[in-house]
């Protein structure tokens, strides 16, 4: 399940994300969901949010 950011703003420059149980964390631009997508270990993902805090 893709859910969007909630920093994401109204303009339509939007960011989708995907926490599966398993397998590595999906992030892909919301407008274009048949688009190309990026996928991160857990653990770099957890560095890269409480990075940008």
């Amino acid at each position: 399940m893709w859910r969007t950011s909630s920093y994401s703003s109204e303009n339509g420059s939007c960011v989708a994300v995907r926490f599966p149980a398993a397998g590595p964390v999906g992030v892909r631009d919301s407008k274009n969901p048949a688009g190309p997508g990026l996928a991160f270990p857990a653990s770099a993902w957890a560095g890269f949010v409480k990075r940008s805090k």
